[in-house]
């Protein structure tokens, strides 16, 4: 039996981060596959991770939970054909729904060897209350479904600010495993030691619920059965309806400008029922184009610094320099890193927000 574990949080949380201490800490010894579902359509993550020496499959152009199901399940059984992993991991698009991706395996279980185990999100405590009042509905979606809530950057915050953001969390979900300390700090061991006895006391909970409703007449266990105390299974059967929402709704999509009046932004926060695609922006471009290292770095700043090219949450990508080096730059809220890595094929660049000028974009990259 194969054993899926979804490793989700918002953009720029420390989710490919995570998994490389994951694969280097944990997993080795096993054959692991990780799939990827980009939002937007040039996948840029599986460039920093083919170093792990494990299988990548991008999923572009959209989420699991609606343009990508059918692919998802067609994906998940080539994967299963072609490498029989002990393990596969979902990294999920940043501002994807863990619902979604949950329901999305769960519909695959049953014709696959495969069996969903953990359910992590991983939070960025340095920006995490901030982006919880901004994206409510797609962050406090991954907090709701995790099983284990991963803190990143907790080493760069004060304590204060770190009880905070834990509050905020179990406010959302009082059941998932909060790990707080710094991950320098923490073998991946330990973490994943937490993560199999969170699925273990899940378990044993359904085993409970199951058990009690042997006792009960049948129309009792259909009403427990929707409606018990066990908090991820009450609010799974809201996510389902906001699932189906998106279905009919995806193809109602248009920019959202300052003078917008649709009233969309004020409905995504009080009712939640927004794919992505209606939300965010993704512009993306795969280019053989030599880049100096200054129009990386002064694009970098400008998305930093301004909105004038729209709301930018994240920018990254690996680009060929004029030095004879590829340039891997990655900027999320405000903070950016450039590095230098081995070549890709070709150049990729991605960048992610709401309201973005796309227009403008190849020409501040000088594409």
């Amino acid at each position: 039996m194969t054993k899926i574990d979804i490793i989700s949080g918002f953009l720029g949380a420390g989710k490919t981060t995570f998994i490389k201490k994951m694969l280097e800490d944990v997993f080795q010894g096993e054959k692991i596959v990780l799939i990827e579902n980009e939002f937007g359509e040039i996948g840029i993550d599986g460039g920093f991770l083919k170093d792990s020496g494990i299988e990548i499959s991008e999923l572009n152009s959209g989420c699991i939970c609606c343009s990508l199901v059918g692919d998802f399940g067609k994906n998940l059984r080539e994967v299963m054909e072609r490498f029989h992993p002990d393990r596969i991991l979902i990294e999920p698009s940043g501002v994807g729904k863990l619902s979604d991706v949950m329901k999305s395996v769960q519909e695959v279980e049953a014709e696959n060897e495969v069996k969903l185990n953990g359910r992590i999100t991983v939070v960025n405590t340095a920006k995490a209350t901030k982006q919880m009042k901004a994206f409510g509905e797609f962050f406090n979606n991954q907090i709701a479904y995790a099983t284990v809530v991963v803190l990143s950057r907790t080493q760069n915050v004060k304590p204060e600010q770190t009880e905070v953001v834990v509050k905020a969390i179990k406010e959302k979900n009082a059941d998932a495993a909060i790990i707080t300390t710094p991950w320098n700090e923490i073998d991946g061991k330990q973490i994943y030691k937490v993560i199999e006895q969170q699925k273990s006391l899940e378990e044993e909970l359904l085993e409970e619920h199951h058990h009690d409703h042997d006792h009960d007449h049948h129309e009792e266990h259909s009403c427990c059965h929707h409606g018990h105390d066990h908090h991820h299974h009450e609010e799974h059967e809201h996510g389902q309806e906001e699932h189906e929402h998106c279905h009919h709704e995806h193809d109602h999509h248009h920019e959202h400008g300052e003078d917008c009046t649709c009233g969309c932004h004020d409905h995504h926060h009080e009712h939640g029922h927004h794919h992505a695609d209606e939300i965010f922006t993704s512009w993306g471009r795969e280019t053989p184009h030599v880049f100096a290292k200054e129009t990386i770095e002064h694009a970098m700043k400008v998305f930093c610094e301004t909105e004038d090219y729209g709301t930018i949450l994240r920018a990254k990508g690996m680009v060929p320099c004029e030095d004879y080096t590829w340039i891997y730059f990655d900027m999320v809220d405000g903070e950016y890193e450039l590095r230098t890595g081995e070549a890709d094929y070709t150049g990729r660049l991605c960048v992610i927000g709401t309201d973005i000028q796309e227009d403008k974009l190849a020409e501040l990259f000088g594409i």
